[in-house]
């Protein structure tokens, strides 16, 4: 099967097939990832959360993301890679978004890029984009603005904040962003926004009407137990699962049965 482009986005939009995309961190699950057929790979800033422990997304570094992401870019064959651009990374000036996207090309071996917000980026998306560097705008619930917006909240309810994450969501576009990816928004709203714009949509607690979805990894095998997003569906519990094993082999240790013959040299 070959790699998965950015011009394939386009065509599954065009022809009306769902677009596949889950996060990965590491060279494991990146590789598992991979061979069940997703078509996206997005090394998410949330691994501050479910890789490092951290409250928040805020602390991650530029240096730590093009690490995760490189591990993933070596396990990945089909799958399109995608490097998030950390907090402070691209905020500060157009010069500095480009140089630091540019590392996750150059550096990483990543596919493209994933920044939050519309308006605000607008020059930081046209200008990587003129860079031969393909961007993934983020609108809606946006976790680098959590002090912003006061807490993890849906975003677009009123009608002057549809209005608005309309507007947005073409002024990314325009910008000349590759896709949309939206945030905890009402499903018709993003139903809305994805029959207006020409480039592919992919919700997360945005509803079925996106042009494809994407969870955090470990929501979905439950390996992240301090809270679970109400988007999220969890399809195994591999935490107690791993608990379980380790707490076996604990006892074969503590009890003298591991190792046995079977696991020893002559």
């Amino acid at each position: 099967m070959p790699r998965i482009t950015i011009q394939d986005f386009v065509r599954k939009k065009k022809d009306s097939r769902k677009i596949t995309m889950l996060t990965a961190y590491d060279y494991p699950f990146g590789q598992i990832v991979d061979e069940a057929g997703i078509d996206c790979i997005l090394v998410g800033d949330s691994l501050g959360m479910v890789v490092q422990g951290l409250e928040n997304t805020l602390p991650v570094t530029m240096d730590e993301m093009i690490y995760h992401t490189r591990l993933v870019v070596r396990s990945a064959r089909n799958a399109l890679v995608i490097g998030d651009m950390p907090f402070m990374s691209y905020q500060a000036s157009v010069e500095e978004s480009v140089r630091n996207a540019g590392r996750f090309l150059k550096e990483a071996g990543a596919a493209a890029v994933k920044l939050e917000g519309g308006s605000e980026v607008a020059d930081r998306i046209r200008a990587m984009s003129r860079s031969d560097i393909p961007v993934m705008a983020h609108i809606g619930l946006t976790p680098q603005s959590i002090h912003r917006m006061g807490g993890y909240k849906v975003q677009g309810r009123t009608e002057e904040e549809a209005r608005r994450l309309m507007d947005e969501a073409h002024i990314a576009e325009d910008a000349g962003a590759f896709s949309l990816l939206m945030e905890a928004i009402p499903m018709d709203l993003a139903g809305r926004i994805t029959e207006e714009l020409a480039i592919p949509t992919i919700g997360i607690g945005a509803g079925p009407h996106c042009d494809g979805q994407v969870l955090v990894l470990h929501d979905v095998l439950g390996l992240f137990e301090r809270f679970v997003p109400k988007f999220a569906k969890r399809y195994v519990n591999l935490r107690e699962e791993a608990l379980r094993a380790i707490v076996e082999f604990r006892e074969e240790v503590e009890k003298g049965s591991f190792p046995s013959d079977r696991e020893s040299f002559s």
